[in-house]
């Protein structure tokens, strides 16, 4: 029998009652326990050093084996603050703060045990506060930054100057180790010995140079191989993908709905079309057709395509082009569900009520033909213009269905707000590039009638699938969003109502509810701090995430949901997809659910994570190009609006959408922060979100994505304070 030693002396340490075993009373427990008295001592210990080591088990001062909570230590994730002096872990219990001096040289996102920090300190009694006293792994091996070489002596030193200002790390790189990189040069550095005390250097080698760090290639380069998102397929997986995309399409097995009237809707430059839709009016309400790309059918469990594809999660869509999941012969070319081009599809049919409400959801392998790659732009035209329309012709035979659509999307939109569903308002930009890939302009993308329609429609499928899924207790990978903290609720209440909006649904209730804060956010709209208040708002929800286990979905107001609608992008759908299509087979039994349930949660894990890494990669990409925009414009008076105010200062937006930073060592002293009502303020002057003043764009750094205001105050049109409104914040006393 195959005994997992380590898994066993952890399941034992962890039992309710436990009480510290000394090893060898320990090794006996675990011969009883597997019923093997042949169990060398030396296989246990090995054991215990391994567990030992990664801070899964502690020794007591008598040398007996505990777990280390019940010793006060804990392991966790450390995430150092913006700028690398402090920072907090996360663990299984809570989250600790761990204060400037007791990260013992932790650094960002290196795994760390942590204790208590000791009652003589005077940070202690404040809150949840730790001291690091060890460091378990570290979790950056390699990482971009800029080359500086300077001389000492007769002998040149560069160091590295990490792009991630979170990681406060002087990186030292000998002259053989700097393969070509020359000072002012953006690289890729491998750390190749850390530190033993945060004043002392690490050691690093460039693995690759990137070129000039002021130039828009070499930090779009390092920004990707900072997040580990490759631009190239292995030649494996794009072979695999050029056999299975030869393969002949039939209507075996299949329902054919080829003459049915189903088109795509998306935008012009979209490519990956995996969604098409259909509509059907019925005595008691409509018939919702949602037809999905069978990406399942092309990408087999296990094969190199599902490896890669996993690995990757999601396809990163960034300004210039997208890095897909997929080869291009799946997403742009079999699976893409084309104009005029049989394809091979799951459909979901929701049969709903005259209110809107899902009565039914039914599945299906089928076959489409898409009528038409309806374009965003094009058909809001029409909604616009009706007859009028420059578009009008090309799809006039489309017409009776398309307005049978809006018409449904109106009742699922007032169903949506009647629940309660929130819908924060963001700023999304759209960067215009020339020919030659340098930013000219930056505009913001307007969301027209026809994209929330196609948004409606996918909410509804991804919840019809997600019920139908649960109600027949079969293992999905769903999404889940959790009830906010109580606090966090809190301390927007107090900002929100500061500003002048009307905060009093909360009041209404102890729990907090979607609907609550819909009421406000509508209340915000209407005074014209629509933007100011969701983007707070959104700081103080927690993060939708995928989990194998059903959850609400708060934001929704959903009890069910799922991704469903993105097979070619999202590693998550495609599972689902998996799923259901072994269910129309039968093929998920009492014996084989197991597999079913571990490939829902090795799905949700990874994709949340890979979801994460492309966020911040699109968002990164995007700080880039808008730095490279704003350093045309150095020296420019620009009028901008206040978006979030801090200890060290305040970030402002342009109208273009770009954000700078006003430092409060530019302000002059005796500003003081006001954490509650996100202010900086000096006796009766303030600076608070909403805020329009005129700023001097005094510098860009483009490696560091950072861009730099200066308050213009003879034209400052900053808020004053009286005392009655606003409370001034307390001097803390040194």
């Amino acid at each position: 029998m195959n005994i997992n030693i380590e898994e066993l002396i952890k399941e034992i340490v962890s039992e309710v009652g436990y009480t510290p075993l000394s090893p060898d009373l320990l090794i006996e427990e675990i011969r009883f326990r597997t019923r093997d008295d042949s169990l060398e001592d030396s296989v246990v210990w090995r054991a215990i050093d391994r567990l030992e080591k990664s801070l899964d088990i502690a020794f007591t001062k008598k040398g007996k084996i505990a777990s280390p909570s019940d010793m006060g230590i804990y392991k966790g994730t450390f995430s150092a603050s913006a700028r690398g002096a402090f920072g907090f872990v996360t663990t299984e219990d809570a989250e600790f703060f761990i204060p400037p001096g007791f990260t013992k040289g932790a650094i960002h996102s290196d795994t760390v045990a942590i204790k208590r920090i000791d009652r003589s300190s005077k940070y202690y009694g404040k809150g949840n506060e730790a001291e690091v006293i060890s460091i378990i792994q570290r979790g950056v091996t390699t990482l971009s930054g800029v080359i500086t070489v300077y001389r000492m002596g007769k002998h040149q030193i560069a160091e590295l100057l990490p792009d991630n200002d979170r990681i406060r790390l002087k990186i030292t790189i000998a002259q053989k180790d700097l393969g070509g990189a020359q000072g002012g040069d953006k690289v890729l550095c491998r750390i190749t010995k850390y530190p033993r005390d945060p004043y002392d250097s690490a050691l690093g080698e460039v693995l690759a140079c990137f070129g000039d760090a002021d130039s828009l290639e070499a930090n779009y380069k390092g920004i990707l191989h900072s997040h580990g998102i490759s631009m190239v397929f292995p030649e494996s997986v794009l072979e695999e993908a050029r056999l299975v995309s030869s393969e002949k399409i039939t209507t075996q097995g299949r329902l054919d709905l080829r003459k049915r009237n189903i088109f795509t809707i998306d935008s012009y430059e979209a490519k990956d079309l995996d969604d098409a839709i259909s509509v059907e009016k019925t005595d008691n309400g409509y018939i919702l057709g949602v037809h999905i790309a069978d990406v399942s059918h092309y990408v087999r469990q296990g094969s190199h395509l599902d490896t890669e594809a996993l690995e990757r999660g999601t396809s990163v869509y960034f300004t210039d082009k997208v890095v897909p999941m997929l080869p291009k012969e799946l997403s742009n070319g079999i699976c893409s569900l084309n104009e005029g081009e049989d394809r091979l599809t799951l459909s979901a049919f929701m049969t709903l009520s005259k209110s809107g409400e899902i009565l039914s959801t039914e599945l299906y392998e089928s076959i489409i033909s898409s009528r038409v790659k309806g374009i965003y732009s094009e058909l809001n035209d029409i909604i616009e213009n009706e007859e009028n329309s420059e578009f009008y012709e090309k799809y006039k035979e489309l017409l009776p269905d398309f307005y049978t659509m809006l018409e449904l999307y109106e009742i699922l939109k007032a169903k949506s707000e009647k629940k309660g569903a929130m819908e924060l308002e963001s700023e999304e930009a759209k960067i215009v590039l020339d020919n030659k890939g340098h930013p000219i302009d930056i505009v913001k993308r307007d969301r027209g009638i026809t994209e929330r329609l196609i948004e409606q429609f996918m909410l509804c499928a991804n919840e019809g699938v997600a019920t139908f899924l649960h109600d027949a207790s079969i293992p999905c990978v769903y999404r889940v969003h959790d009830e906010p903290d109580r606090e966090k609720i809190d301390a927007f209440a107090l900002f929100a109502r500061n500003l002048g909006v009307d905060v009093s649904p909360l009041r209404a209730r102890n729990t907090i509810t979607p609907s609550q804060l819909s009421a406000i956010l509508e209340d915000a709209k209407k005074k014209e701090l629509g933007d100011i208040v969701s983007s707070i708002l959104l700081r103080s929800l927690m993060k939708a995430r995928y989990a194998s286990v059903q959850k609400s979905h708060f934001g929704l107001n959903t009890e069910c949901y799922c991704h469903f609608t993105s097979p070619i992008r999202r590693y998550p759908d495609l599972t689902v997809h998996r799923i259901v299509k072994a269910l129309l087979h039968g093929e998920i039994t009492d014996k084989n659910i197991g597999a079913f349930e571990r490939l829902a949660t090795t799905s949700a894990q990874l994709s949340s994570d890979n979801e994460v890494r492309a966020v911040s990669a699109e968002r990164d990409i995007e700080e880039l190009y808008m730095c490279v925009f704003m350093k045309d414009h150095e020296e420019e008076e620009l009028e901008v609006v206040i978006t979030s105010v801090n200890s060290f200062g305040f970030f402002a937006k342009t109208s273009k959408l770009c954000q700078g930073l006003v430092s409060i060592d530019s302000l002059g002293h005796g500003f003081f922060y006001d954490r509650d009502n996100h202010t900086l303020a000096r006796g009766n002057e303030a600076f608070r979100l909403g805020d329009k003043v005129k700023v001097l764009v005094k510098d860009v750094d483009v490696s560091l994505r950072q861009v730099n205001f200066e308050l213009v105050r003879e034209k400052r049109q900053g808020r004053v304070i009286k005392s009655h409104d606003y409370p001034k914040p307390k001097r803390r006393r040194k």
